[in-house]
């Protein structure tokens, strides 16, 4: 059996939909090739995902003793997190909602064999 590297990112500030558009591009890729796609990447929801990746790439070398080149992303996905519900005041006495989402980010890396 592999062992699967993990790392976690949780009340990440962007909504769960848009940190999917950024964990879509990276998803079964070399974890160095991921780590440049973010790099390059304008979205504003690639650096929080690269800081998650490269965590699990730092988990990977420094408690499983495995090295970056070897590894690629087994697994990844963003789920929804809490949202905050805040109060904008409308016209005629009314107010909107303004949601404001959030997301948590798992990374599963393994060892190509």
């Amino acid at each position: 059996m592999e062992t699967d590297i993990r790392a976690h990112a949780r009340y990440i500030p962007h909504s769960a939909q848009k940190v999917r558009l950024v964990v879509d591009l990276i998803r079964g890729k070399e974890v160095i090739e991921a780590l440049n796609i973010l790099k390059f990447t304008t979205n504003a929801a690639a650096q929080p995902v690269s800081k998650v990746v490269a965590s699990a790439m730092a988990n990977a070398e420094e408690n499983f003793g495995v090295s970056r080149d070897d590894l690629y992303i087994y697994r990844i996905f963003a789920d929804e997190a809490p949202t905050r519900k805040w109060r904008r005041f409308g016209a005629r006495g009314r107010f909107k909602p303004w949601l404001r989402r959030s997301a948590h980010v798992t990374v599963v890396l393994r060892e190509r064999a």
